[in-house]
């Protein structure tokens, strides 16, 4: 039975170094000292996350300001390329008439210069029809020759009138 009181021995001993030690911790006021400590991680941790939450809301205000400026951006972007669209469509509709309007000018003046070149021919063959004549006749009443004479007078001043129109036409 030594042995036995040895061991409740060893036993009551490390139970009463047990309480002891705990009796002091709270002594020394090691757990509120413990509990205090938490309590301050867990405020500045409850800290980090309030201020974390209100640094994700500043973000989603940023970002989503971000969008709008992004959106309205893209808008005037549209904008500006139809108003482009829309001038280069009016400047070739506008080329386009100045062209046909253009066209139409030099062709009126091409048209007028050649009824003017076309007056001109058929005044200039009447003026030569008209010298041709008169000179026949002169001809004619200075020589006052035999009709076989003025048969062929006649059909070479015919001759000649034809070779000055076809030098006129020429």
């Amino acid at each position: 039975m030594g042995i036995n009181i040895m061991v409740i021995d060893s036993t009551f001993w490390v139970a009463v170094s047990f309480v002891l030690f705990f009796g002091g911790l709270v002594y020394l006021k090691v757990p509120q000292k413990i509990n205090d400590i938490l309590n301050k991680l867990i405020l500045d941790i409850k800290n980090e996350i309030d201020e974390s939450e209100k640094l994700r809301t500043e973000a989603k205000t940023l970002l989503d300001n971000a969008q709008k400026k992004l959106d309205t951006a893209q808008s005037a972007s549209n904008e500006i390329l139809e108003q482009a669209k829309k001038e280069s469509d009016n400047l070739v509709i506008e080329l386009n008439n100045k062209f046909h309007k253009s066209s139409e000018i030099k062709k009126n003046a091409v048209e007028s210069k050649i009824s003017q070149m076309k007056d001109t021919a058929i005044q200039e063959i009447k003026t030569a029809s008209i010298n041709i004549a008169v000179e026949s006749v002169k001809k004619i009443i200075i020589t006052s020759v035999d009709k076989s004479k003025l048969d062929n007078l006649f059909q070479k001043n015919l001759d000649e009138t034809k070779e000055e129109l076809k030098k006129i036409n020429s």
